[in-house]
C-alpha cells in the first residue's frame, strides 16, 4: 500500500503540471440535501479529468527510466491525460480505447498527439492489448488505476481537499477501478482519519460494492451505463486493499438519478460534468449518504463530454 508520505512525493512531481482545482458551492444543492455541500472541481482540470494526475506522476517516472514509448488503455479520460503528458515531453503515445470509445474523448487524444487503436468494450479486454503494444514498441504501460505512481498522484485530490476546507467531515468519490478513491482514501485516512469517505457506483455497475461484500475481488459480466469511466468488472488489486480497509460505505445510484444529477448541475450550478462525475451528487441528491448538517464535498472527476450525446444525458 502507498503512504501519504508518496502522495506528498507525487505532488512534488506533478505540481507544474497540473491545477489546483477550486472549491465550488451551491446553495440550493446545500438546501435540498440538508448539508453544506462543496465540490471539488477536477472537471477543470487540465485534460478535463482528475486523471492528468496520475499519468503525469508516472509517465514522468518512464520517462526518467529512459522510457521513448508509452501506452495506455483507457475509455477516454486517462487516454487523454497519457497522450497530454506524453506529448509534452516528447514521447510517442498509442492509446487501447473501447469500440464504443466516446468520440469527443478520442478526439481530444488525437489532438494531444496520441495515436489510437480500437479494442473490445471492457477494460478487460483493452489492458492486455494495451500491454502487448507496450511490448511490441519496447515501451511502458501507464495502468489507469492499479499503480503505486497512478494511485499517489490521484491522492493530492484529498491533499488539495483538506487545505481548501477548515472543515470536512464527508467526502464523496466515485467509484470505476479505484485509483481515486484509493489516493483520497490514503491521503484522509493517514491524516485525518474521523473524515467519512464514501464510495458511489452505479447500480449496473458495482464490482467494487459487490467485492467488498464477498470480501475478495469479485468480477461482474461486462455493463452498461452512462457514466461510461466506472464501467469497470472488478476493483484493482493494489486499489481493492485500500479501498476494504478504509472505505465508510459505499452507495449506488441509478441511471434516472445520474442524469436528473448531472442536469441539476448544468442548470442551477452552470456547470457541465460527465454522468461518471455526477454519481457524486446524485448520492448526495437522492439521500444515499445518510449524514445531516454536515461539510460535505464531493468530487467531481471530470467534465469531457460528447456534446452530440448531452440530450441524452440530461433530464428534459
Amino acid at each position: 500500500m502507498i503512504t501519504v508520505n508518496d502522495i506528498y512525493n507525487a505532488r512534488e512531481t506533478i505540481t507544474d503540471t497540473i491545477n489546483n482545482t477550486p472549491i465550488l458551492e451551491s446553495t440550493q444543492l446545500s438546501s435540498i440535501c440538508k448539508n453544506q455541500m462543496f465540490f471539488k472541481a477536477e472537471h477543470l482540470q487540465q485534460t478535463g479529468s482528475f486523471k492528468i494526475r496520475g499519468a503525469t506522476n508516472k509517465v514522468k517516472r518512464a520517462a526518467q527510466e529512459g522510457s521513448s514509448f508509452v501506452t495506455a488503455a483507457s475509455s477516454g479520460n486517462h487516454g487523454q491525460a497519457v497522450a497530454y503528458i506524453a506529448n509534452q515531453l516528447g514521447i510517442p503515445a498509442t492509446i487501447v480505447v473501447p469500440e464504443d470509445a466516446n468520440e469527443s474523448k478520442v478526439n481530444a487524444i488525437r489532438s494531444y498527439k496520441g495515436k489510437i487503436e480500437k479494442c473490445g468494450m471492457t477494460s478487460s479486454e483493452r489492458l492486455p492489448r494495451a500491454v502487448e503494444v507496450a511490448k511490441e514498441n519496447n515501451g511502458m504501460i501507464i495502468p489507469p488505476y492499479d499503480d503505486p505512481l497512478i494511485i499517489a498522484g490521484q491522492g493530492t485530490v484529498g491533499l488539495e481537499i483538506l487545505e481548501q476546507i477548515d472543515h470536512v467531515d464527508v467526502v464523496v468519490v466515485p467509484i470505476g477501478g479505484g485509483g481515486l478513491i484509493s489516493g483520497i482514501l490514503t491521503a484522509i485516512k493517514e491524516t485525518k482519519p474521523s473524515i467519512k469517505v464514501i464510495g458511489v457506483e452505479p447500480e449496473t455497475a458495482k464490482d467494487t460494492f459487490i467485492s467488498l461484500q464477498e470480501g475478495k475481488i469479485t468480477s461482474i459480466p461486462p455493463t452498461i451505463t452512462i457514466a461510461d469511466c466506472l464501467r469497470t468488472t472488478h476493483p484493482g488489486t493494489l486499489t481493492f486493499p485500500i479501498v476494504k480497509r478504509f472505505i465508510d460505505d459505499i452507495v449506488l445510484v441509478s441511471e434516472v438519478q445520474i442524469k436528473q444529477a448531472m442536469t441539476f448541475v448544468l442548470q442551477r450550478m452552470k456547470q457541465l460534468i460527465e454522468p461518471s462525475s455526477a454519481v457524486t451528487v446524485a448520492a448526495a441528491m437522492f439521500d444515499k449518504l445518510g449524514v445531516y448538517d454536515k461539510n460535505v464535498v464531493c468530487v467531481l472527476s471530470g467534465g469531457n463530454v460528447d456534446i452530440q450525446l448531452l440530450n441524452a444525458f440530461i433530464v428534459q
